[in-house]
């Protein structure tokens, strides 16, 4: 009988017809050749289903991600798609159908159908809130603009007004040793202290065609438009407002000034430059910062106007070296005896009785109380052929802690 020489099989392939039987149905031994090119078939099939159905996934995640940004969500899944969408057709062409859902939304009161709370509102008495992720572009954009949303806390309620307490008398306390008894001690002198909110409105207007026109963001042109006179508001109100609907200003909290007593802590001391016309040396700056307390000093911010930035920037130490110091890379701020300085346009300018610089930290000094949603109510009537869309935010503020900021006022010395 003639015999045949059958060359060893190589070693990788041996790996493959390994693997590819253990992927194989079992139900017996494979005894030929059609057995095992069966069980590869059937292996190849397997993973080709396997494959198809990963590969689909990431198409339906990758569409889904490019129609959230052409929506101008910015790649983020919203929180609130069915009431974004609703929404946005509202707001570019004000169509009864979406409407309709709106109001039902607010009967149930719950958004119930659409997802999300929503407060009560319809077209004809004051409108409906934003979208979240509208809200939120709108703070975003504030954030970057304004330099006491920087540098305060902001807190976010459900409610008109923001309501902590504040500890007039301190807390007791002793040393003790480990069995020995626990005296009494002084009671804690607690007081509330509440930041109330005011409305503050704008009336950012666009033409019909533009609304019509696929190729405009809604969400990033009122969130631009917005955030522009908001800002503009809410940065007089942060530093000067009485109180009255709208923030208490931080350079009202001294003596003589609008919110004068009206923290159980007491106002924010202020210290004279020593000149009645100016600021007279960097030595007087020196002073000023050591003033505050040395744990808020750790933190600690300049606040100013250019104007004033600009003045103190020309002054030089003992050895002509000017105590201003520019950011070394891009955004940083500039700094000022070692810690940074912001610069607000609503400070005011130096000049005699003025406070045109405050130093502190503002994080543990000043809070701004911003109630959850932004209105928007769609007016094409009053003055076509311009859409106006009258926008109302409410917004409070006010000194938190008054050791944790300090003033400096253009005055000599009493």
């Amino acid at each position: 009988m003639k015999s045949y020489h059958i060359p060893p099989t190589p070693r990788a392939l041996q790996r493959g017809l390994l693997a590819v039987r253990a992927q194989a149905p079992r139900p017996g031994n494979i005894t030929s050749i059609e057995d095992l090119n069966a069980a590869f078939t059937n292996f190849k099939a397997h993973y080709d289903e396997r494959q198809n159905r990963i590969e689909a996934a990431l198409d339906e995640g990758a569409v889904q991600s490019a129609a959230l940004k052409l929506n101008g969500i910015g790649g983020e899944i919203s929180p609130e798609p069915e009431y974004t969408k609703t929404f946005a057709a509202y707001f570019q062409k004000g169509s009864t159908e979406a409407e309709a859902t709106l109001k039902e939304a607010n009967a149930q009161g719950t958004r119930a159908t659409i997802q999300a709370a929503m407060s009560v509102g319809d077209n004809s008495s004051g409108g409906y809130l934003a979208p979240v992720e509208w809200d939120r572009k709108i703070l975003k954009e504030q954030l970057a603009r304004s330099p006491m949303r920087r540098l305060a806390t902001v807190k976010q309620t459900g409610v008109g007004a923001y309501t902590t307490l504040w500890n007039a008398g301190g807390w007791g306390s002793g040393w003790v040793g480990e069995t020995a008894a626990r005296p009494a001690t002084e009671t804690a002198d607690l007081r509330p202290l509440e930041f109330a909110t005011g409305e503050i409105y704008a009336e950012p207007a666009a033409t019909q065609r533009l609304l019509d026109d696929s190729v405009l963001n809604v969400e990033d042109w009122l969130a631009t438009e917005l955030s522009d006179e908001f800002d503009r508001q809410e940065g007089i109100a942060f530093l000067a407002g009485d109180g009255v609907n709208k923030p208490r200003g931080l350079l009202t909290y001294v003596t003589g000034g609008a919110s004068d007593g009206q923290h159980p802590g007491g106002n924010i001391v202020r210290f004279n430059s020593g000149s009645a016309t100016d600021i007279p040396t960097g030595d007087t700056l020196v002073d000023f910062k050591y003033q505050l307390a040395a744990p808020y000093r750790q933190n600690a911010s300049w606040l100013m106007n250019s104007q004033t930035a600009a003045y103190i920037a020309k002054m030089k130490d003992g050895q002509g070296n000017y105590i201003w110091r520019e950011g070394l890379i891009a955004d940083e701020p500039p700094r000022l005896l070692g810690r940074p300085v912001e610069i607000d346009e609503n400070m005011p300018n130096i000049a005699a009785a003025a406070m045109p610089i405050a130093f502190g930290d503002f994080a543990a000094g000043y809070l701004i109380n911003d109630r959850i949603g932004i209105r928007v109510l769609r007016d094409p009537f009053t003055n076509k052929p311009f859409v106006k869309f009258y926008t109302t935010k409410r917004v409070g503020g006010g000194v938190r802690d008054p050791r944790a900021i300090r003033l400096l006022t253009i005055a000599t010395a009493t």
